[in-house]
């Protein structure tokens, strides 16, 4: 059964982390922050809602780059349950695709948790001062990929956010497997 997380707590404040990447680097969230904004997400290398935005995934990444938003993914999931999600698949993953985004391990779940990331893909669009503005999907996408003339919720959403430092209203959450912590079925 899909998990999908709560709606946008507008102007709660990104939690720190220190976390290493598939690059060798250790990434601090000062480190992933834009000028005009930050999103946080939460994928994995085996989630079918993931594979079906990967692309997509890249492509939004680019542009909000371009936008002056920070752009990192986060991989929460227990590895020693779903060897897919290992930190070496993930440098695999990132290398194939090459992520344009630090793709970072978090081996303790602390940073998941702190963030109550709910599932993968999970996204966290923050303003320049750090504060919640989005917690909504990228695309109508799901376990398929949506058309390819799809509303680009996400890179909409920021487009907002550098605008304004304030995100829409209307959201919608997004939808894909839930975290696989450690310790649970």
């Amino acid at each position: 059964m899909a998990a999908i997380p709560p709606i946008c707590d507008f102007d709660w404040k990104a939690p720190d982390f220190s976390l290493p990447g598939v690059d060798g680097k250790t990434y601090a969230l000062k480190d992933i922050q834009g000028p005009k904004g930050t999103v946080v997400m939460f994928i994995c290398n085996h989630c079918p809602y993931v594979l079906a935005i990967q692309d997509r995934l890249i492509r939004d990444a680019k542009t909000l780059k371009e936008m002056g938003i920070g752009v990192v993914a986060i991989s929460s999931n227990d590895a020693s349950t779903y060897p897919d999600d290992s930190f070496e698949r993930m440098k695999e993953v990132a290398a194939e695709k090459d992520y344009p985004f630090p793709y970072l391990y978090d081996e303790t779940q602390q940073v998941g948790r702190a963030y109550d990331a709910i599932c993968t893909p999970d996204f966290f669009g923050f303003n320049a001062d750090l504060g919640l503005q989005y917690r909504g999907r990228l695309d109508a996408s799901n376990r398929e990929a949506a058309p390819t003339d799809a509303r680009r919720e996400l890179v909409e959403a920021m487009a907002i956010v550098a605008q304004t430092g304030r995100g829409p209203d209307a959201q919608t959450a997004s939808m894909g497997c839930s975290i696989k912590w450690r310790g649970t079925d």
